[in-house]
């Protein structure tokens, strides 16, 4: 019989990071309190900066070495129409952990949306492989539940960089643990093939962003504090289903302005 170990591998590698990174973050010693450096320090909200920092040093190397390359040859090899096939078969098996999380923060229109895209695109769209909704002006989105724990209320900790995985924060690294739960396919995918459906998306994503990661890394004085900004921005935007903030915003860039994809990205650095 199929435990659920073996339909979500990688759940036990996301509990002992959560673990490891909570213990980390203990640890750490803040400055003095009323110090220009403890104002900093908690503006920044990064209190394990330095662990953060190195594991960001090894994902930039594994990308350097690995995960770039292997973007820029599927790049390369497929043409533009297959890749966009593959993304939209990816965004459709989204959809049922997108449709419970639009339920958990009591969205019923976001949920008829979502569910009407995942009927259409399975039966017109041959399994998700044209985004006929889209075509229709069904517009899709994106739902996990780290935003839903964003929409009950519940703070997003410090600033976490997890590895391969990168930006987070305990609440969203307590959805990825959750929405790994909620995703129905990984308990029908046989454990052999468990792998193959994450190494595609994390393939894909990273292609997706090649040029405007390339193009924000060669703007940044400091990539990591550019990605930690960029990555609360975008995450805050999600969080309010891209509703303006309530706080008029000081001008920014961010990777949305470098592409035209409205699809939720994740950084791979």
């Amino acid at each position: 019989m199929k435990t659920i170990e073996n339909s979500h591998p990688s759940l036990t590698r996301l509990f002992a990071t959560l673990l490891c990174v909570g213990f980390l973050a203990g640890c750490a010693t803040a400055p003095e309190e009323g110090t220009p450096e403890r104002a900093e320090y908690d503006e920044l909200n990064d209190p394990i900066e330095p662990v953060n920092r190195a594991i960001f040093s090894f994902n930039q190397l594994a990308d350097d070495v690995l995960i770039r390359p292997l973007a820029v040859g599927y790049r390369t090899v497929m043409p533009s129409m297959i890749r966009r096939g593959v993304r939209n078969v990816l965004s459709n098996l989204r959809a049922p952990v997108t449709l419970a999380n639009d339920l958990l923060q009591f969205k019923p229109e976001r949920a008829l949306v979502t569910g009407g895209r995942f009927l259409l695109n399975t039966t017109i769209g041959v399994g998700g492989l044209f985004d006929v909704a889209t075509d229709w002006g069904i517009e899709g989105h994106r739902e996990d539940f780290g935003q839903t724990l964003a929409v009950w209320g519940y703070p997003e900790g410090p600033y976490l960089m997890l590895p391969l995985l990168g930006p987070s924060n305990p609440r969203d690294t307590t959805g990825l643990v959750v929405d790994s739960f909620m995703d129905p396919w990984g308990y029908f995918i046989p454990g052999d093939y468990a792998l193959v459906r994450p190494i595609v998306r994390a393939l894909d994503e990273r292609e997706r962003v090649l040029d405007p990661l390339d193009e924000i890394e060669r703007a940044s004085l400091d990539f990591y504090a550019t990605l930690r900004s960029l990555y609360r921005q975008r995450r805050a935007d999600e969080i309010r289903d891209g509703r303006p903030s309530p706080v008029i915003p000081i001008p920014s860039i961010t990777i949305e302005d470098f592409e035209d994809d409205s699809e939720r990205i994740t950084l791979v650095n």
